[in-house]
């Protein structure tokens, strides 16, 4: 061990590894050898070292004829695997490998505690430990040091090859209370995580399901494989079995995830009197090579709602994929096969397949023109049943629509005299569509099959002036921004279904970006000036303030952008954003987008968390207005808050809320009850989601409970 001499006066175990060939070093007081008895002993602060074993005693004689090793007076042993056992008088032979010890503790690596009267030790793997108590528990104990919680025993055997504690004739005892006794009952000793057992159990209630108990068991079949059982019993609908399959390989890992249930009743809003309802998830990654990777994330299901109602997936969008990805430094390659399905709106045969669905970026090592000079490219081709007149105004999608388009992007960066970052930067798009069933301008029919193609180029400097003050309390960077950017104007937008644009949120983090768009079958063209001012505050106590503030200005040549993206005028609206933490326990965020002749705010967002005393806080307003073209069909303001108490004794109780302003109504509600210390923590929450106008989904109720003794793994619920 890599540590310096040791203090015969500290009951430490840090000292020098002995000389290589050395069968033991001892440390002591007084050392005497008896010639005619051939006993050694050792007296004093004794510390022994044979091979991984290290001791601490008082008193240690070793019988040499009959390979007999005692010690007494506060006695401690590090065994190889980290444990350690205090004991008043311990006896060893064999080397080590047998012995028995009186009035002892044994620590386990996992924190847990192993006390007996007696125990004796067989084949250095078996210890039989003669009237046990076993705890986690070290500073939670009750007003007379009895542990929270432990286990006592007639018989407890600790079997290292197997990595587990058995205990016959237990009863088990929570605040010095009997609990319940079992004949026999094993748990592992800590040094495995993996281990069979029951999880902790969940309760649930709703309208359609009644109660519902679920009871997780975890198969641990093999180091590298495991399944868990996840039956649902419910009192209306039956039993849901559910089971986890999961295996990591040599060059990577994969589960699946299925469940299924025959329903009882089937007295409910859609999907109608379906009985067999269920799903199908999977998913898997793997290495080819150290650049490659491949893998899928698939899902099936019988219907929109099944998962949400049972409470065994919350996504309200499906994407299925295979994939295959390529990473080297700044290169990137990927190639997908896609299926897309909203679980929300009603989108039937207008769920789209993109296969294939290729990506990639490549820079070039060599500079040109003092620059970076790189190449993207995409590809896909998309496909649905029918075309779609879509829910966004504007926003149509044909029955097929294959794409490629192609980047080639240079930027130069360098420092000017007055110490302005100066990057001038150019760009070269071109893009190739096929389409079919597009649906046409007045949506009164669709347009023939057609080829498009565009060639779109950009060109434009951005100026970055940063200004550093230092000060006693910190220091200031104040940053001005100005880009411009001239490009072509974005042609035949009619003539091409917008897959990949349609969310847009202008704000500040996309104000310097090149591009707004959220993909590439929109393209902002003419030409514009994206001004603002970056400003940070770097205070000495870690803490610190950021803000930005900026506007965009069309200048020339058709506007790309429509009602409600704050982009649609010559002048944009001011977007800012502030970030505030004066130290670690307080931290406030804001920001907005203001009209730009109004100030009047289109789109807010605040939030806060606050960490004082024993209260922990978080809450933030949303307030968002309709922007129909761009995915918000209506005008959105919502606030949320979530609280921590930490009362006496470890108790804390918690509680969250989000409103819906728009519809005056709750959307979420949780309250709970939570102990937690360090051998055993307890939570009970009650939690109530409003699904309205989801399917066959109401507003859902459920008592969620969690249970864990720390010491005893998986085996009584973790």
């Amino acid at each position: 061990m890599p540590v310096a001499d040791i203090n015969i006066d500290e009951p430490a175990f840090d000292i020098q590894r002995p000389p290589a060939g050395t069968r033991v070093q001892v440390i002591a007081t007084t050392l005497t050898y008896n010639s005619n008895t051939k006993v050694a002993t050792a007296k004093g602060r004794v510390v022994l070292v044979y091979g991984p074993y290290v001791m601490v005693a008082d008193n240690v004689s070793y019988d040499q004829a009959r390979d007999i090793l005692r010690a007494t007076g506060q006695i401690r042993l590090r065994e190889p695997g980290g444990n350690i056992l205090e004991a008043d008088l311990l006896v060893l032979q064999n080397k080590f490998r047998d012995g028995f010890a009186e009035h002892l503790r044994l620590l386990l690596t996992n924190d847990a505690t192993v006390t007996a009267e007696y125990a004796r030790r067989q084949d250095g793997v078996i210890t039989i430990f003669d009237r046990a108590t076993y705890t986690g528990c070290k500073t939670c104990v009750l007003a007379d040091g009895t542990p929270l919680w432990r286990i006592k025993s007639k018989v407890a055997i600790h079997d290292k090859e197997k990595h587990e504690i058995r205990h016959k004739d237990m009863t088990f005892e929570f605040a010095g209370v009997p609990i319940f006794w079992l004949p026999e009952f094993a748990h592992t000793d800590g040094t495995v995580k993996r281990r069979s057992g029951f999880l902790t159990p969940e309760v649930s209630l709703s309208k359609d399901i009644g109660v519902g108990v679920m009871i997780p068991y975890y198969w641990a079949l093999a180091p590298s494989y495991d399944i868990t059982f996840l039956p649902l019993i419910t009192s209306d609908q039956g039993i849901m079995p559910r089971a986890l399959w999961r295996q990591r390989t040599q060059t990577g890992e994969y589960f699946v995830d299925g469940a299924g249930i025959y329903q009882l009743n089937t007295d409910i809003e859609e999907p109608g009197d379906r009985r067999w309802r269920g799903s199908l998830h999977t998913a898997g990654k793997f290495s080819i090579n150290k650049n490659w990777t491949w893998g899928w994330d698939a899902t099936a299901m019988s219907d929109d709602t099944f998962m949400r109602r049972y409470n065994i997936d919350s996504r309200e969008e499906i994407i299925s994929e295979g994939f295959i990805t390529g990473i080297d430094d700044r290169n990137f390659f990927r190639a997908r096969a896609m299926h897309f399905r909203n679980l929300i709106v009603e989108n039937g045969d207008f769920s789209p397949v993109a296969l294939p669905y290729i990506e990639h970026d490549y820079t070039f090592d060599t500079p040109v023109l003092g620059g970076e000079l790189g190449i993207k490219s995409s590809v896909y081709n998309l496909s649905r049943e029918d075309s779609e007149i879509t829910q966004y105004p504007g926003v149509v999608h044909g029955e097929q629509q294959a794409r490629a388009t192609t980047t080639l992007h240079w930027q130069r960066q360098f420092v000017s005299n007055i110490g302005t970052l100066v990057t001038p930067f150019t760009r070269l798009r071109a893009d190739v569509y096929y389409n079919e069933e597009l649906p046409d301008e007045d949506l009164l029919g669709t347009q023939s099959d057609h080829n498009t193609s565009r060639i779109l180029p950009s060109a434009g400097l951005d100026l970055r002036w940063p200004f550093v003050h230092g000060s006693a309390y910190g220091q200031h960077v104040v940053t001005p921004v100005g880009q411009f950017i001239s490009s072509s104007d974005e042609t035949d937008e009619d003539e091409i279904g917008n897959e990949d644009a349609i969310d847009l949120n202008f704000d500040t983090t996309n104000l310097f970006l090149h591009q707004k768009f959220s993909g590439e079958d929109r393209y902002e063209g003419g030409t514009r000036v994206n001004a603002g001012v970056l400003y940070s505050y770097l205070m000495n106590n870690g803490g610190f303030l950021r803000a930005s503030i900026g506007e965009s200005f069309h200048l020339s040549g058709e506007n790309s952008f429509d009602k409600g993206s704050g982009l649609e005028d010559a002048h944009s609206d001011l977007v800012t954003a502030i970030a505030f933490q004066p130290w670690e326990h307080l931290r406030l965020t804001y920001q907005a987008r203001f009209d730009h002749d109004s100030l009047q705010p289109a789109v807010q967002d605040a939030g806060a968390d606050m960490i004082f005393d024993r209260w922990t806080l978080s809450g933030g307003l949303s307030d968002v207005e309709e922007a129909a073209e761009y995915g918000r069909p209506t005008e959105e303001l919502q606030a949320w808050t979530y609280a921590t108490l930490q009362l006496i004794g470890g108790w804390s109780v918690f509680g969250g809320l989000r409103y819906d302003f728009e519809q005056d109504m709750s959307t979420y509600e949780t309250i709970g009850l939570a102990f937690n210390c360090d051998c055993f923590n307890f939570k009970v929450a009650y939690v109530s989601n409003d699904n309205e106008d989801d399917g066959d989904l109401d507003k859902s109720h459920s008592v969620m409970f969690t249970v864990k003794f720390k010491g005893l793994s998986n085996d009584f619920g973790q």
